[in-house]
């Protein structure tokens, strides 16, 4: 009758989900503001739309991903921008991309606040890349082949990073020592009733 018991408790003790999360990042890309939308097992978010807010709450706009899950969005106005997707069930993502950097992305001058780096050096507010020999048109070439040659890796590197986490390694670790204390109580039980 225990052995039963056991074997019930043993059969209704909860099973993890494989759950998985949304992944969405931004990063500056030319004049405009390139991001990707996908969970972290890989599977990249097709034809979604992303919602684009500033800091105050009111939209900026909306753009929608590729079949890649890449999407593109072009910014206006040098203020924080928080990018949105929500691929429904629950899963929603959310990133923003801060007024510095999409300053620097239109072409304006940083704020003199963040031009001073941790060590107190004062660091070139418009740091000007030669690039006169290319053509605009070479440029945007060059930048593209870039982004997409990167992609995979950043798509790589994001998936690795939330497949590894310490809650897995750690829930891992408790199913041994789980199992180990079964074991042992079981040998226990042998070893008192013999």
């Amino acid at each position: 009758m225990k052995r039963l018991v056991l074997i019930l408790m043993l059969c209704a003790a909860p099973i993890p989900a494989m759950a998985h999360k949304v992944l969405l990042s931004v990063f500056p890309s030319g004049d405009v503001i390139e991001g990707e939308i996908g969970f972290s097992n890989g599977v990249m978010a097709v034809d979604q739309l992303v919602t684009v807010t500033g800091p105050d709450g009111a939209v900026l706009g909306e753009t929608k991903t590729d079949a890649d899950g890449f999407f593109l969005f072009r910014p206006e106005l040098p203020v924080t921008h928080i990018f949105r997707g929500n691929l429904g069930a629950g899963h929603v993502a959310e990133v923003t991309m801060p007024a510095q950097e999409v300053a620097t992305i239109l072409g304006k001058p940083r704020p003199a606040s963040d031009t001073a780096t941790a060590s107190g050096v004062v660091a070139p507010a418009n740091v000007a890349t030669t690039t006169a020999s290319l053509t605009a048109e070479e440029r945007a070439v060059i930048a593209a082949a870039v982004r997409d040659e990167i992609r995979p890796l950043r798509r790589e590197m994001a998936a690795t990073r939330e497949h590894y986490d310490l809650q897995s390694i750690l829930g891992g670790m408790g199913y041994i020592f789980g199992l180990f204390g079964l074991g042992f109580y079981l040998a226990a039980r042998r070893k008192l009733a013999a």
